[in-house]
């Protein structure tokens, strides 16, 4: 059988959303965040970051600024025996017309090709309607946390289920199964 996979949104979602965030030391996890991966995690489900990250393309910070935050985030999680499999990033700012940006598939077409990510057996959970969309785009089941910017946008985003955080999500997906 396939693994399955859940794709998340990183800033809003599993981290405070600190606006180009730079410093490893600003990585602060959201409320539900450790309880919701640790019950993914438990039941045998792939966890990876799809995240954009625009600050880089507008050289607001660079790549190796991005891989330190990643790292220290690991780090954090596997405090808690949560481990993300893997982080894929879109350096580009929204004017590249690039394939990787969120809710384009790049990110999720590269997850497939590496880990064997079948994206309609995914899980796909962000704050964003770029994230939300980026489910519906790859046939995924798409979840809409109210962290981040997701209270803002959920009238319009579209999701298949809407939660308070990953906490919630990790039921939803639980009952899914």
């Amino acid at each position: 059988m396939t693994k399955r996979y859940v794709v998340l949104d990183r800033d809003g979602t599993i981290i405070v959303d600190k606006h180009y965030l730079a410093d490893p030391e600003g990585v602060e996890l959201l409320p539900g965040a450790v309880e919701g991966l640790a019950r993914l995690a438990g039941a045998g489900l792939g966890l990876v970051v799809a995240t954009n990250q625009s600050g880089i393309g507008r050289g607001y910070f660079c790549e190796e600024d991005l891989h330190l935050v990643n790292a220290r985030l690991s780090e954090v999680l596997a405090e808690h025996g949560v481990h993300i499999e893997r982080y894929y990033f879109c350096p580009h700012g929204p004017e590249a017309d690039c394939a990787c940006r969120k809710p384009c598939t790049g990110l999720l077409d590269q997850a497939a090709r590496e880990l064997g990510l079948d994206p309609r057996l995914a899980f796909v959970i962000g704050d964003k309607v770029s994230d939300v969309e980026l489910g519906r785009r790859a046939g995924a089941v798409s979840i809409l946390v109210r962290t981040g910017k997701g209270a803002a946008c959920e009238a319009k985003a579209g999701a298949d289920y809407t939660v308070d955080d990953l906490a919630a999500a990790a039921e939803v997906i639980l009952k899914l199964l």
